[in-house]
Order: structure tokens, then sequence, then C-alpha cells
């Protein structure tokens, strides 16, 4: 069973600059009762009164003296990771340090530029059903990750636009690349 489905926790906020964490109440338990229709304010931390980082229910901060990690969690959260979860399965894998994140973001590249290829190489739909049930079978890898703008037709008869499959996996790539380098440019400084 989901540990946060019964019951409403506060989420953790982070400040890297005071490298110290909080836990904000929801905005439903202070206007309970009460149909509050605007957004949730920016966290702002208590200390310097910068915008806090929203790192999810599952964010254990490390200790206020250890700035390596405090500086990893930050490369972290810049490149999109937060420890954001149901509560079924936590967060996922989070690495440890930045040449595991390097390693996980290439993997991560490496399939996407697999998945640009194979859209590279296909020149057109099956036509007849023996066609298109090998297919699905042989590429339903390839087949499955492209968003559904992509896929026309009907079930018996998909059709799937493969420029616009490149050009997205080709997005992806670019998209991993910018989070490398801000892991890179993170190291250097």
């Amino acid at each position: 069973m989901c540990r946060y489905g019964m019951i409403a926790y506060k989420p953790h906020y982070a400040c890297f600059k005071c490298r110290k964490t909080f836990k904000r109440r929801l905005e439903k338990d202070i206007y309970h009762g009460f149909n509050k229709s605007k957004a949730q304010n920016p966290a702002k931390c208590p200390e310097c009164g910068e915008l806090m980082a929203n790192m999810g229910l599952d964010f254990e901060s490390p200790k206020k003296k250890d700035t390596k990690s405090w500086e990893h969690i930050s490369t972290l959260y810049e490149v999109g990771i937060t420890f954001h979860s149901c509560g079924c399965s936590g967060p996922g894998y989070i690495p440890s340090n930045s040449n595991e994140l390097i390693t996980h973001f290439s993997k991560i590249k490496a399939d996407y530029i697999k998945q640009q290829q194979f859209w590279a190489r296909r020149r057109s739909d099956p036509e007849n059903q023996s066609e298109i049930a090998k297919d699905r079978h042989h590429n339903w890898f390839y087949l499955s990750k492209i968003p559904l703008e992509m896929k026309t037709g009907s079930k018996n008869k998909p059709k799937f636009d493969s420029k616009k499959a490149q050009i997205y996996w080709n997005q992806k790539v670019l998209e991993i690349e910018s989070k490398i380098e801000k892991i890179i440019n993170a190291n250097t400084v």
C-alpha cells in the first residue's frame, strides 16, 4: 500500500545557500474548509529569504557541515532529479556522486540515440496484418516509447511519423547533453 495515500505529509524544501531543510505546511491544512482557489505561494527560506527547492517527500538532508553532499544535491536539483514519489516504490535511482550521475545520463543518452537511429532507418509502416504483427513483435520497444501524437491510424493499422520521431529523440538527446554539461560545469567551479 502507498505510504502517502492515506495521510497528507508535509513536503521537504531545501535551501542550498543556508544548507537547511524545512517542512512546509500544506495550504489545504491552513485553509481547511475554505475554498481557496489560488495556487500555493513559493516557499521562501525563513533564514535568508531566497526561494527554496521542493525536494519531495522522500528527501533526507545531509548534515549542514557536509558541503560536498549539499553541492551534489544542488546539482541533482539543477538537472531535474528530486525525491518525489507516490510512496509505493520510492524516488528511483539517485546517483550518489557526480561521476555516477554522468554515467547514468550517458546511459540514457545512448538509449535515446538508439531510438533516434531506429526512426532514421525506418522507411515505411507495414501494410498487411502479418507485417504489422512482426513489426510489433520485433520493434515494440521503439514503437511504444514515442508520444501518442506521433501515432496515427487505427489499432489494426497503425501509422508512425518517422520524421517527427527523429526530431523528438534528437531533442531528448540535446536535453540530456545539456544536463551532462551542467554537471561538468558544476564540478569545475
